[in-house]
């Protein structure tokens, strides 16, 4: 393999990395600043892990050159390598958000979730996470700073909605928005973006605040794990809104109308696919049904359902308290 292929230089020393997810392109972006302390966001899967050092090697990042690991949070496609680039790259730092350092430092509760999940797909599609150095890991909470030299800075804002442990990075000099998986998934065939929604965490009033403040924030331009850099700021912020509203109606719906989650899922497929285009035959369709076990109809549908339930369990349980209107006429 020619590890020139797959970067993609985006200018001011940014550079695009297509990890190979499960060997397939398109999937998984990393991405290089390589600047004086030069910093990856994201890593990809364990089993992407050698990728990406050929590839950084490529680009002149040598195994005592990289200072600072970011992910945006601790899901396998993005996180499970954390461990292997960790030990490939002995001087970098680890950063990560507060909840999450944890898992990076043990995985073995994440790595059996997982497993329970995606059984024998898991070791094709992720591979195992190797547990990270305690002592290498920093953690932000709501806000943070990675320094990148000379005055150049990654900003941190924490974005749940996707994940409880989800953070956006922003660039001090670019601009640039590196927002994991909060703002979605998009298709740079199509220029579609589909929200990700999985179980166990997602939150719709969460996943909505969080768009909100990357509107608030101004970015130049969107750089989307799944997958690459977009330009058109506005336009893809309202589009990911308008899709996750879409989609959280659509199962409202399905739900209301069956009560069961396996034919839900059905009905949300028909209702939401016809709002993408068509991949164009360029497109590699192995790597396409990779992204649809990542962030298709089945999980997100399965995510928002979870929610819900969270959500009607609260409305019960407030309405059952102490002095709330239904306990009052209980009692009377």
């Amino acid at each position: 393999m020619d590890a020139t292929e797959g970067i993609t230089a985006l200018g001011e020393e940014v550079f695009a990395i297509d990890t190979l997810m499960a060997g397939y392109p398109g999937i998984t972006s990393s991405y290089l600043i390589r600047t004086e302390r030069p910093c990856v966001v994201e890593v990809g899967t364990a089993g992407s892990a050698e990728v990406l050092r050929d590839r950084m090697a490529a680009l002149g990042i040598g195994a005592d050159d990289l200072a600072t690991i970011v992910v945006t949070h601790i899901h396998l496609d993005h996180a499970g390598g954390v461990g292997d680039i960790a030990r490939m790259f002995p001087r970098a730092e680890i950063v990560v958000h507060e909840r999450g350092a944890r898992h990076l430092a043990d995985p073995e509760r994440l790595m059996r979730s997982a497993r329970m999940v995606w059984g024998d797909r898991l070791d094709v599609l992720f591979g195992e996470m190797s547990p990270s150095d305690a002592d290498r890991i920093r953690t932000v909470g709501t806000t943070g700073e990675v320094d990148l030299g000379a005055g150049r800075r990654l900003v941190a804002h924490y974005s749940p909605g996707h994940a409880k442990h989800h953070v956006a990075l922003v660039d001090s000099a670019t601009g640039d928005l590196y927002a994991g998986d909060a703002l979605g998934v998009y298709n740079p065939y199509t220029g579609d973006v589909r929200p990700a929604t999985p179980p166990p965490d997602f939150d719709f009033g969460a996943a909505r605040r969080s768009l909100d403040l990357f509107g608030d924030i101004g970015a130049r331009r969107l750089m989307f794990s799944h997958f690459g850099a977009v330009e058109e700021v506005e336009g893809t912020l309202e589009r990911a809104r308008e899709e996750l509203h879409a989609w959280v109606e659509e199962v409202r719906r399905a739900r209301a109308s069956t009560g069961d989650l396996d034919h839900a899922v059905g009905m949300v497929r028909d209702a939401v696919l016809k709002r993408y285009r068509p991949l164009p035959e360029e497109a590699p369709a192995e790597a396409a049904q990779v992204m649809d076990v990542l962030s298709g109809v089945e999980g997100n549908t399965s995510g928002i359902w979870h929610w819900l339930d969270r959500l009607e369990a609260e409305q019960e349980a407030a309405q059952g308290a102490p002095g709330s209107p239904s306990s009052r006429s209980r009692q009377a």
